[in-house]
């Protein structure tokens, strides 16, 4: 199918239907926004509204009592920007803090794909938000759909010119694959253009890349460069590894397939590890990315979303038909990949100083979440120094926060700030606290079956009694939680993950390592607290007295056999 094909209604999900009749992207979502009758607009336009960054959303804690009183829900809009690689100058984050406390809940919220979500928006100030944003010089669009979405990256640290071509390139590829819709300038900013932004779109309308009904499903696209996987790159529809040798970049390893959601109950669904199938040098890299899209466009399954990603495509085909297929639609064949080597999957804290004599300070910030609170006003704090800083924000894969590229004369003003608003708090935090990622889940999230980012300041405490009793507070472990199956704070990529099944009740899951490469295992479902906290300090106890020099803890449970057998594929592949 080519990409101007349109499926036949009776064969393909109620989503293609919808993207087909949307005259690209439009909808009835103008018209919505102006009815003053409901603070929602159309369930076909909601789903189309995902495509320009946006989600409708309700606040779940108030569903009950509003349903007694006879009210609509209290309908809100999270909105979601598009920042390849995560990076910010002082002003856009100023513009963000500013638009997040006058018309969202006052927070900004770091997501997992290195850009900010804001919460609580209402349908009358969604088109001025969004237009701020855009004054900004930052856009929305393909924040969120079935299209390629925000580019990710390694920034962890900026050690050499390499990185900044790296950065360069993921530029790059955001644009390349952005959709050319002018539905998007047309709804939020009345035609106008972005100054200094964006392309100027096409005199017709077209889709040359997804046409009119896009993608099967998500596509996401992430950059790791070696020894750090902070981007998780295997996670992604394409991870591309970085090859540097002696300060220059040569290249990127290719992987193809991975992805992070599942559904309770059906095992037709499964994370996937991405696997490494190449070489391309960085001038065959906006073609290789191009035409794997494309041959996700015309190969991926239109008929289930659920079994819609590049994973299922690739696992449907096999994965050397996959390869054999796109260096056809290539015109070359992949190189072999080159050798590279993971040890780390996460930040490091703390200053780290780069080749050009710049420095750089990762802060951690709880599940990405930047609010003012009692001892803690992050939100005020970041607002502080961006007043003053003079290099840029870098947003980080695991919801932290970079203040890049800082004179040395300038060190000891950022310190006083930090310290002064309880941003150091990365200075005093156990092992498993300085790597825990968790989603927003309730009460915003419509997917949410259970608490996540409300349920980390809960959990974590009691986790650190289990560690300390055991002497291993300071030991590092890959925590992540999820409020449901669906896999945006990368679960199964965790050491210890609870992924949600109903409120109070977690899958356990163990076993992945602390590089990226191996996903980890259900021990135990749709089980409590109690059971939860039950099992992991008998591990803990094993951990401690049994654990070789050095042994990570997801490690130490494979190797002593003390997990279920996989259900499917848990480690990178690499074909030649």
């Amino acid at each position: 199918m080519s990409s101007t094909d349109t499926p036949s209604a009776a064969s393909v999900s109620d989503m293609e239907t919808i993207k087909s009749n949307s005259r690209f992207l439009r909808g009835s979502i103008a018209e919505g926004l102006r009815d003053p009758v409901t603070g929602a607009i159309s369930e076909d336009d909601n789903k189309l509204l995902k495509f320009h960054g946006s989600y409708q959303q309700d606040d779940r804690d108030l569903r009950e009592e509003r349903r007694r009183q006879k009210l609509e829900p209290a309908y809100q809009f999270m909105v979601r920007a598009c920042i390849a690689g995560g990076v910010l100058s002082p002003s856009q984050w100023l513009a963000f803090d500013q638009i997040a406390r006058t018309w969202a809940n006052g927070t900004l919220r770091i997501t997992t794909r290195q850009t900010f979500q804001l919460h609580g928006i209402l349908k009358r100030d969604l088109k001025r938000s969004i237009a701020a944003m855009n004054d900004a010089l930052i856009t929305t669009l393909a924040a969120c759909g079935d299209v390629n979405r925000n580019v990710v990256a390694s920034v962890n640290p900026l050690l050499s010119a390499a990185h900044d071509q790296v950065q360069a390139w993921v530029t790059k590829l955001a644009i390349h694959l952005r959709p050319q819709t002018r539905a998007y300038h047309e709804i939020w900013l009345d035609g106008e253009q972005v100054a200094g932004g964006e392309a100027a779109a096409p005199a017709t309308e077209s889709e040359p890349l997804y046409g009119p009904t896009y993608l099967p499903r998500k596509f996401k696209i992430g950059v790791a460069v070696p020894p750090i996987n902070d981007a998780d790159v295997f996670a992604q529809d394409l991870g591309l590894v970085a090859i540097i040798e002696d300060s220059a970049l040569l290249g990127f390893n290719v992987a193809v397939g991975g992805g992070m959601g599942a559904t309770h109950g059906d095992s037709s669904t499964y994370p996937r590890l991405g696997s490494v199938i190449g070489f391309v040098t960085p001038d065959q890299l906006l073609h290789t990315a191009t035409t794997v899209v494309e041959l996700q466009r015309d190969r991926g399954n239109r008929e289930d979303r659920r079994h819609a990603r590049l994973k299922y495509t690739i696992d449907r085909m096999g994965l050397a038909a996959f390869k054999a297929e796109l260096e056809e639609r290539l015109g070359f064949a992949l190189a072999p990949s080159r050798p590279y080597h993971f040890d780390h999957n996460g930040d490091r804290y703390g200053w780290t100083e780069d080749t050009n004599g710049r420095w750089h300070l990762t802060l951690q910030i709880e599940s990405g979440r930047l609010a003012d609170r009692p001892g803690q006003t992050l939100l005020s704090g970041l607002r502080a120094i961006a007043e003053v800083h003079r290099g840029e924000f870098r947003m980080t894969c695991n919801q932290n926060l970079i203040i890049a590229n800082v004179p040395a004369d300038e060190r000891a003003r950022i310190d006083a700030l930090v310290a002064e608003h309880g941003l150091d708090g990365y200075l005093r935090q156990s092992g498993i606290r300085r790597h825990a990622i968790a989603c927003v889940a309730l009460p915003t999230c419509a997917m949410a079956m259970a608490e996540s980012e409300r349920y980390l300041p809960e959990l974590l405490p009691r986790l650190e009694a289990l560690l300390d009793h055991h002497g291993l507070l300071g030991e590092p472990i890959l925590l992540r939680l999820s409020g449901c199956p669906n896999g945006c704070s990368r679960p199964y990529l965790g050491e210890i993950a609870l992924v949600g099944r109903a409120p109070g009740r977690y899958d356990l899951r163990l076993g992945a390592d602390f590089a990226g490469r191996r996903l980890n295992r259900p021990l135990r479902e749709n089980i409590d607290e109690a059971a939860i906290l039950a099992e992991l300090d008998a591990l803990f106890a094993r951990f401690a007295a049994e654990r070789n020099a050095a042994e990570h803890f997801g490690d130490f449970l494979v190797r002593s056999d003390l997990l279920p057998p996989p259900r499917h594929a848990i480690e990178v592949e690499t074909i030649a």
